[in-house]
């Protein structure tokens, strides 16, 4: 038994606590787990799929086709982001690596901003689009088994 006073168990104590707040922050990637972490990898999915899944499940289908309709708004609002932001830069640095830092930095900027815009335009708030995906997966996961 370890001495209550010692620093290793001070550290462990420590690390223990710092573990359980991250777990408990992204406990949402354990519906991914399963998929992640199987046996035999998921095989690829097309759109065709994924429009046969839309159309299958009446409640967690159209809450998978909005989340899909909000990646075009981060789509968009990246490439804005991107090009505005090196375009700025470049004009009155014209430094390269700043322009292409701008850029980077722009996209993932962009990409925040329109997702938010689409959380909004599209209500995604009052969807649960963590389900559809993780039911999307499952129906997908059993489809390929009942062809094997």
């Amino acid at each position: 038994m370890a001495d209550p006073s010692s620093p290793q168990s001070f550290f462990t104590k420590h690390w223990e606590g710092y573990k359980d707040f991250w777990c408990e922050r992204f406990s949402f990637l354990n519906n991914y787990s399963k998929f992640i972490k199987g046996d035999k990898p998921l095989p690829s999915w097309s759109e065709s799929d994924v429009e046969a899944f839309i159309a299958f499940d009446p409640v967690h289908g159209p809450a998978l086709k909005t989340a899909r309709e909000a990646v075009n708004f981060g789509l968009t609002g990246s490439v804005i982001g991107a090009v505005s932001t090196a375009g700025f830069t470049w004009k009155y640095s014209r430094s390269l690596h700043g322009a292409g830092l701008s850029f980077l930095a722009g996209g993932v900027f962009g990409w925040t901003f329109g997702h938010e815009i689409a959380n909004h335009w599209l209500q995604l708030y009052r969807l649960d689009t963590l389900a559809a995906q993780t039911k999307f997966l499952e129906w997908w996961e059993d489809k390929n088994e009942r062809r094997s």
